[in-house]
């Protein structure tokens, strides 16, 4: 296992963080995107982000650490700064997040502190455009709204943040609000290694336009994919950061590579980049789950809210598992989890570096 640290798509070969060189035929970048701060790197240090499992867990260790000090303390005003959870971002991350904390402090939390009520955790979601999920529907983005609300969630929208200190989101405003979890779902941007490949830049995130093949302008044998693009495909649909367009994209990319291995022993040799097939987008839709029981469903014309979406929502996860083990497998474990009420997450694990 290596992770490449640079590229030189002229020379064809890319460079490993271990130093070692790869040399390639075809080459398929699908490197993801990172937490992005807008210019303001200093943010990360103070703030907690979701892009990687370690991440999450991050999150969790916080929080439960947050309420174990809570528990302790005898100062109240610590005890409101570390029971504050503040999320910047209010798309579908930052939307399931906060739906997330309100089920940690409802069901899997209520019996096991003394001293503190943590059903009073203040969780605070700050969004700068006028409503929540603007991918959505106003009617989705209306619903979120209101089932957030009903959980306790705090809803700031049209309000942007202007600094980020240790245990302080600094709002445009004037106001601010302390918190001892800071969690940024605001934003992001595309891998750096984009930045290596001698193609311009299509946007401030740092991604790159392909061809309607998806290869690399001027690099035929270079690939990208993924989060990494910026792409309004052969029929004029935009493909967004979603993971079924990006396993759509793998699919054609894989299907493009064989045939042209096909053709090499062809006549049609000199003419397989004229022969390539051009990506085309069928777009799944967009869901996200807004605590137990409810969701938003948007899926072509189809616009679906509650408990409706929620089952939709459960059952397409499982519908794209891998095997007939793992879906029984995910399926019961849900089914046990939801009639037995209190999820499992009160560990607290700590990294071993």
């Amino acid at each position: 296992m290596d992770q490449i640290v640079d590229l030189v798509p002229k020379e064809r070969f890319a460079m490993g963080k271990s130093g070692e060189k790869y040399e390639y035929d075809y080459l398929f970048l699908a490197a993801g995107v990172q937490t992005s701060f807008f210019g303001r790197h200093e943010w990360e240090a103070h703030t907690l982000g979701l892009k990687t499992l370690a991440e999450a867990q991050a999150i969790r260790r916080r929080v439960l650490s947050n309420l174990e000090k809570a528990e302790l303390t005898d100062c109240e005003q610590a005890r409101r700064r570390l029971m504050t959870v503040a999320i910047a971002g209010g798309g579908p991350t930052g939307v399931e997040l906060a739906g997330a904390f309100t089920d940690l402090v409802h069901r899997s939390l209520r019996d096991d502190f003394r001293r503190i009520d943590t059903s009073k955790l203040r969780v605070v979601l700050v969004e700068g455009s006028d409503r929540l999920l603007a991918a959505y529907g106003e009617n989705q983005s209306e619903y979120a709204r209101n089932r957030l609300k009903e959980l306790g969630v705090e809803i700031l929208t049209g309000t942007m943040v202007s600094d980020v200190t240790e245990g302080c989101v600094h709002l445009a405003d004037g106001s601010t609000i302390e918190a001892a979890a800071i969690i940024w779902a605001a934003g992001t941007e595309a891998n750096p290694l984009t930045s290596q490949l001698g193609v311009p830049l299509a946007d401030r995130a740092g991604r790159v336009t392909p061809e309607e093949d998806l290869s690399l302008p001027g690099f035929p044998e270079v690939f990208v994919g993924g989060d990494l693009v910026c792409l309004v495909d052969s029929r004029g649909v935009p493909v967004p950061g979603v993971a079924p367009a990006a396993t759509q994209m793998g699919r054609h990319v894989a299907a493009v590579i064989k045939e042209e291995c096909r053709l090499e022993k062809t006549r049609f040799r000199d003419k397989r980049l004229d022969l390539r097939a051009r990506f085309r987008y069928f777009d799944k839709g967009i869901m996200a789950i807004v605590g137990k029981n409810a969701a938003v469903v948007r899926s072509g014309k189809l616009r679906l809210t509650g408990f409706i979406a929620w089952l939709a929502w459960l059952f397409i996860h499982i519908l794209f598992l891998v095997g007939f083990r793992n879906k029984l497998s995910v399926l019961l474990g849900w089914a046990f989890a939801y009639v037995r009420d209190t999820p499992d997450t009160r560990i607290i694990v700590h990294r071993q570096d």
